[in-house]
């Protein structure tokens, strides 16, 4: 291993640490010290991504791109990255990622991803399928496969999709939240319920899943539950989600079935369709 593959490795620790300015420090040391080295370039903006510097991981992206990597890992997370901006180049950088290593589950679960979100759902499928038969047993792969099928209309097997990638990763709530928006698609609002639950006690600061579990309990005539997940959500509202909770709060007043039509009708449909169009 070269020296810069071992400074790699260890950067890369503290990633799966989640210390991303800890990674940020380390990558830019190393970048100035190898300024042309283009998985430096990308880990960085991965990084800065992560840590929410949006506009620099995009420059980092762009750069790493003029450098013409061959690499299909680094085009396809180049890809992705720049994907985010609706940049035109993503196309051509996870295309050739997936074409010149269909062996990689990474090239090919990006592509497919990214075309899932294009709205060519059977290009996606096909891709994210391939991707999911070599990683039967990656969580992320089979969160964006269940995603295509969602955005394909295929709400049932997205459900049972998200609930396997769960299986693999049970800390993670947000693909156990995104199988009860799949059940809510299909008019299972019991099963829905107890995924909000579960994925609720995983995600306790997400507003839009507290208020979703609130919708589910009070159209599910559970009442104490619903004010619990209300109190829930208007704890860790901000200014533009308030109106959101006070409008969940007025249909529990109006009993069951105002909460089952403004859920079904109104709140959850828009969660739904904003959190599966979320780039990787």
């Amino acid at each position: 291993m070269s020296d810069v593959s071992a400074d790699l490795a260890r950067v890369l620790e503290l990633g799966e640490e989640g210390d991303w300015e800890g990674m940020m420090d380390r990558l830019s040391v190393l970048h100035e010290e190898s300024p042309d080295d283009p998985m430096i370039l990308c880990w960085l903006g991965v990084a800065e991504h992560e840590a929410g510097l949006d506009s620099s991981a995009y420059e980092r992206f762009r750069a790493c791109l003029g450098l013409e990597p061959d690499d299909p890992w680094i085009l396809a997370s180049l890809g992705t990255g720049l994907a985010r901006f609706d940049d035109p180049d993503a196309e051509t950088a996870l295309r050739t990622a997936a074409i010149t290593a269909p062996e990689l589950p990474f090239a090919r679960a990006m592509y497919g991803a990214y075309l899932a979100r294009e709205g060519m759902a059977e290009q996606a499928l096909d891709q994210l399928e391939a991707a999911a038969e070599l990683a039967p047993d990656d969580s992320d792969v089979l969160a964006e496969l269940a995603a295509a099928q969602a955005l394909a209309g295929k709400h049932e097997t997205a459900a049972e999709t998200y609930l396997r990638a769960w299986e693999l990763r049970q800390d993670d709530g947000w693909p156990r939240a995104m199988a009860g928006l799949a059940e809510l698609e299909e008019g299972r609002l019991e099963e829905a319920l107890g995924d909000f639950q579960v994925a609720g006690s995983l995600r306790p600061d997400d507003v839009e899943l507290a208020l979703l579990l609130a919708l589910t309990a009070g159209a599910c005539d559970r009442p104490d539950l619903a004010l619990q997940a209300l109190e829930g959500g208007r704890l860790n509202a901000d200014a533009e989600e308030r109106a959101d909770v006070e409008a969940v709060d007025d249909r529990l007043d109006d009993g069951a079935e105002a909460c089952r039509l403004f859920l079904l009708e109104e709140y959850a449909p828009g969660v739904y369709r904003r959190r599966l169009m979320l780039r990787p």
